[in-house]
């Protein structure tokens, strides 16, 4: 074992005291019986996808949906396990480290033991790398004694965390098997997941006994469909930004003499950054989603925040909160193209130094027009998946430099006559991601862990633990099951007019609904929020008292729980074949016809399938 695994925490006094809170279990996840009833047999969101990904995962596609059932269900079909003969299961963390990882573990080690102290829990050191070196800590009481309600990865730490070629495929299923594992469960976001279905599939078509199950644990929210309600970490790592947000805010109000833009993490989606406005109220924030729907440019984004500017000054404030998420560069088309043409000159072997004399006319005045330090790290070698090191763009630094500008611009023409603007930049990136876990995402990870090991009982591959009804309390919350493949999309785009490429089915990021409750909030508040310094400040992280159990704005303000939906639309189908039996009177029928012809027709069109030449 390394020897910078799995050792003992030195503990604060308020570290002690959360390792002690024990989470809560829903009503079906307790005792040592699994209740297991199945849904109907899934499929992919668009009809124009189930080709391709059923193509794909021709042994994983189409598996219903698991709903597990407290003890006193009434469920005749259910499936009741109650032997539980010994397992070994192994479990890796993927992705960048979020807070409530650990109690992944936790729940996970605990349903194992309660169901059979024999079971065998293995953590894999380093991440990916560590699966495929056959690299093992055995978990147990005294190991995750100093590590229960705490933050990071570092029980087993991670690597760079992809289970993509063969080799690596490959590698994984040879310490399946040289291990003798039942199954093997995989902690991340939406790139870990979409290799966790992968390895299914591929360990089933091998005939390997080990079952692969997902966990949605990812610091960016984006792990979000219609099984998914949120992920693990998101609530803190918002609750902890927000705070930092609004002490920046206070400091503004106090100094009223500086404007703060601040860049969140959260990849290629905004939804920490619209979580944190909801929370914080900063005056604006800029949301890569918007600014792509809009097609705005640099210079649109820079006059919109120097228009505010203006406004706010006319109310003699001048003073500021700026939001921006770190995925926003890559949403303006101009950057966007830019980006593109260099990563693509990059990977053709063209050095950093000679990028800008490669580059066509347009992107190379686009190029220079940049300052210097921007120009440096638009150059960096992209990401695994072709999107550009986000975290190491200044993007806030950049809109800063370019509103100053913009400002002594306009107070040399006389249309402003305010103060000289002056800017404050910040980066809230790492701060938050070792975070001591929020008490929903201690619950919500330790109910998962536990998920899983019913999952594993219930004999399924390919599955993602999921929880529906989060906004309510624990003993509300629907536990259940639904196999990955049916989360993917295809995406598809015309290279050439008559011509169209399909790329392999994946689980894409969910950005931020333009058209959703939590967007429409924001919109409603969005000038209030400019305008009247409506600062609030959550505090820091609550594990007692009041707010400990608030849960982020974007979760609660949705009507989500569609696991719980399913199986309404279930006891309503039922129902109607009691009604309408033969021998049912005349009107009774031709009242049942009539209506479900008519929702026959109305879901026919809404189900089409998208066009092939649009990007989904």
């Amino acid at each position: 074992m390394d020897s910078d695994y799995g050792i003992p925490r030195e503990l604060s006094d308020l570290q002690k005291q959360r390792s002690l809170y024990h989470p809560e279990l829903p009503p079906c996840l307790q005792g040592t019986t699994v209740r297991v009833e199945y849904g109907d047999a899934t499929t992919a969101a668009d009809p124009a996808d189930v080709h391709s990904i059923s193509r794909y995962f021709p042994h994983t596609y189409g598996q219903p949906l698991a709903h597990f059932l407290r003890a006193t269900a009434n469920v005749p079909d259910a499936l009741i396990i109650t032997e539980h003969p010994p397992i070994r299961v192994g479990i890796v963390f993927c992705g960048r480290q979020s807070p409530g990882g650990h109690n992944v573990i936790w729940g996970l080690y605990h349903a194992l033991k309660i169901h059979n102290p024999k079971n065998v829990l293995l953590g894999f050191l380093g991440g990916s790398e560590g699966l495929f070196a056959q690299k093992t800590l055995e978990i147990t009481d005294d190991i995750l004694s100093t590590y229960k309600n705490q933050g990071g990865y570092d029980l087993l730490g991670r690597t760079k965390d992809q289970i993509r070629t063969t080799e690596q495929v490959n590698a994984a299923l040879i310490s399946c098997n040289d291990l003798k594992l039942d199954g093997l469960v995989i902690i991340g976001g939406v790139t870990s997941n979409t290799d966790a279905a992968q390895l299914a599939e591929t360990f089933a078509e091998a005939k390997c006994p080990t079952k692969v199950v997902g966990v949605p644990v990812t610091l960016n929210g984006d792990l979000k469909n219609q099984f998914v309600e949120t992920n693990v970490g998101f609530d803190t790592i918002c609750k902890v930004n927000s705070q930092l947000i609004s002490n920046v805010c206070t400091d503004a109000l106090s100094a009223e003499k500086y404007y703060y833009f601040i860049r969140l993490m959260g990849r290629k989606a905004s939804h920490v950054a619209l979580e944190c406005t909801l929370q914080s109220h900063p005056n604006m924030v800029i949301l890569g989603e918007e600014v792509a729907a809009s097609k705005l440019t640099l210079f649109d984004i820079t006059k919109q925040i120097c228009d505010a500017v203006l406004a706010r000054a006319v109310q003699e404030k001048y003073h500021g909160v700026i939001l921006l998420p770190e995925g926003l560069i890559e949403s303006i088309p101009e950057v966007y193209a830019l980006l593109k043409e260099i990563h693509g000159l990059l990977k053709l072997g063209v050095s950093a130094d000679n990028i800008s004399s490669q580059l066509s006319p347009w992107a190379s005045a686009l190029f220079e027009f940049l300052p210097p330090f921007i120009r440096k790290q638009l150059i960096l070698f992209p990401e695994s998946d072709d999107s550009a090191q986000l975290s190491q763009i200044e993007t806030e630094k950049l809109l800063a430099h370019l509103v100053e500008a913009e400002m002594n611009k306009r107070m040399k023409e006389g249309t402003y006559k305010g103060k000289k603007f002056n800017a404050i930049c910040h980066f809230f990136g790492y701060q938050a991601r070792g975070s001591l876990p929020s008490k929903f995402d201690c619950d919500y990870a330790y109910v998962l862990g536990h998920i899983c090991y019913h999952i594993l009982a219930a004999g399924l591959n390919g599955y993602m633990a999921t929880v529906t009804n989060l906004k309510n309390p624990v003993n509300k919350w629907r536990c259940g099951a639904a196999p990955i493949a049916s989360m993917m999309t295809v995406k598809r785009w015309a290279q050439n007019p008559g011509a169209s490429s399909i790329g392999k089915p994946t689980i894409h990021p969910a950005t931020v609904d333009l058209k959703g409750k939590a967007y429409e909030l924001l919109r409603q508040n969005a000038t209030k929020f400019l305008m009247e310094d409506v600062y609030r400040n959550p505090g820091p992280l609550q594990f007692d008292g009041p707010g400990v159990d608030s849960k982020p704005v974007t979760l609660c303000v949705e009507d989500q729980d569609y696991m719980g939906r399913i199986k309404k639309l279930q006891e309503h189908l039922d129902k109607v074949r009691t009604i309408v039996k033969p021998g049912c009177s005349q009107d009774v029928l031709k009242a049942a016809l009539s209506i479900m012809a008519s929702v026959t027709d109305v879901l026919s069109v809404m189900s089409m399938p998208s066009s092939n030449g649009s990007p989904l």
